[in-house]
């Protein structure tokens, strides 16, 4: 169990020293963060509602951060260019998530054209139909990266490397909470890179 923290310790250290630089960026995972444990919280009483708003705000903001103002310059503090930490990126890297934002794209898309995906589902009941058919394919669709992700890691590495990475990955809310609480007031205080180290 200890190495299992402690890989997991590492895990989060690694992607926090190498892809939160931009205060702009932690902000966006701060307000991410806030947006996935409410949405862990509405999972219980409306999937539908959780996943539209864990796609639709947490997501969406935690990637902003990370294509638009995370810098890909060479990172002096961690003398690692950007094609070296995408290389060695355990999860979702650049690509990867072009990857997954595209598929996230097209389930509105795909039940647009064809509103009961061929007659998977039932015929949805207008407006707020057709979101909850998108929220729920947005929720399988998470779920899914989840594991996928996690079964190439367990072929690619080992089972336990794979299981810590998706313990990242489901617990990241609570620790990017922890870690960016003081971003906002940091970035409105003119601050634009995080030279401090994580506690």
């Amino acid at each position: 169990m200890s190495n299992f923290r402690a890989h997991l310790a590492e895990q989060r250290w690694d992607d926090h020293r190498y892809y939160h630089h931009s205060l702009v960026n932690q902000s966006l995972h701060f307000v991410s963060a806030c947006t996935f444990m409410v949405a862990y919280c509405l999972l219980l009483v409306d999937p539908a509602v959780a996943s539209l708003l864990a796609w639709g705000v947490a997501m969406t903001s935690r990637q902003a951060g990370h294509f638009f103002f995370e810098p890909r310059t060479y990172d002096h503090v961690n003398q690692a260019s950007h094609t070296h930490k995408e290389a060695i990126k355990l999860g979702y890297n650049l690509f990867r998530k072009w990857v997954l934002m595209s598929v996230w794209l097209s389930v509105p898309l795909v039940l647009l054209a064809t509103p009961t995906l061929f007659g998977a589902l039932a015929a949805p009941a207008g407006v707020m139909g057709y979101l909850r058919h998108v929220g729920i394919g947005w929720l399988f669709l998470g779920v899914g990266a989840i594991v996928v992700r996690m079964l190439q890691l367990f072929a690619q590495y080992d089972v336990e490397t794979g299981l810590v990475w998706a313990t990242k990955i489901v617990t990241d809310p609570f620790n990017d909470f922890r870690l960016y609480k003081s971003a906002p007031l940091r970035l409105l205080k003119g601050e634009r890179i995080d030279r401090r180290e994580a506690a």
